[in-house]
């Protein structure tokens, strides 16, 4: 399978590093970057070919990774428009649905809609994956590789889904920090200082992130055994409660979905 990457930011890079960290080879790794200094730094790091524009031979590929700014996409996939034949288009734009990108393509269809997280820079991510009925078994299988060189992925069935999924896991990360930024505040104003604060919330955190994925039990009963009757966890999440935290994220989400369509329709808009 050869892949070729238009754009060089920073989930095409983790993807690339994903890639070949599991062994898939740089030869087969191609990327359109007309940023100078990424091709070379993206060169030296993974050892991929690198052209400065839509050079024909940048095309002569299994597969296409979109990882250019949605506002940017229509623009930099012009030059692709009718020139497509049988190679599977896989697009990690956040918010550009596939009939848009279809049409901007010249009527393509071997699509896939993507949406990463930004813990994929680590290799910790989680992806939703949407494709298009034209897209058969090896074409899905040939994206999930792909994205899963930088986490988990997860299909859809409905591309409206896609949205959610920008909202819940896409946007996710921000509210997760969020949380250890104001349980990091709320251990300076116990006294800690800054590091203990840091250390305290971040491995809090993570401790329990492992824990809920490695129990078959859902959160809330993991949460009830923490919650002993008249105890510190129960006089904390009672406060919780009085100040709307879980209604609040939850709104939050159904916010950020909503924004997610607006938005979307936005990108389309010829």
């Amino acid at each position: 399978m050869k892949i070729t990457f238009l754009g060089g930011g920073n989930m095409a890079n983790a993807l690339i590093g994903g890639l070949v960290a599991k062994g898939f080879a740089a030869a087969d790794i191609a990327v359109v970057e007309l940023n100078a200094d990424n091709r070379s730094k993206l060169e030296a790091a993974y050892g991929v070919r690198t052209y400065a524009g839509p050079d024909a031979a940048a095309w002569a590929c299994d597969v296409i990774v979109l990882a250019v700014k949605p506002q940017s996409m229509k623009e930099a996939v012009a030059p692709l428009a009718g020139q497509l034949q049988q190679q599977l288009v896989v697009s990690i734009a956040a918010g550009l649905n596939l009939a848009s990108l279809s049409r901007w393509l010249g009527g393509h269809r071997r699509l896939v809609r993507t949406m990463p997280n930004t813990p994929a820079l680590i290799g910790a991510g989680v992806t939703g994956l949407y494709a298009l009925p034209e897209v058969d078994e090896a074409g899905r299988a040939a994206a999930q590789r792909v994205l899963e060189a930088v986490g988990s992925a997860v299909w859809f069935a409905d591309e409206s889904q896609m949205d959610a999924v920008t909202a819940v896991s896409g946007s996710g990360p921000a509210y997760v920090f969020l949380f250890i930024e104001a349980l990091q505040q709320a251990g300076k104003d116990l006294g800690f200082d800054d590091e203990q604060a840091r250390r305290l919330a971040i491995e809090t955190v993570l401790g329990a992130a492992r824990l809920a994925a490695q129990s078959p039990d859902p959160a809330s009963v993991l949460r009830e055994r923490v919650t002993s009757k008249g105890g510190t966890t129960a006089a904390a999440l009672a406060v919780m409660a009085e100040q709307g935290v879980k209604e609040g994220i939850v709104a939050g989400v159904k916010a950020a979905e909503a924004r997610g369509v607006e938005l979307g329709q936005q990108l389309g808009a010829d």
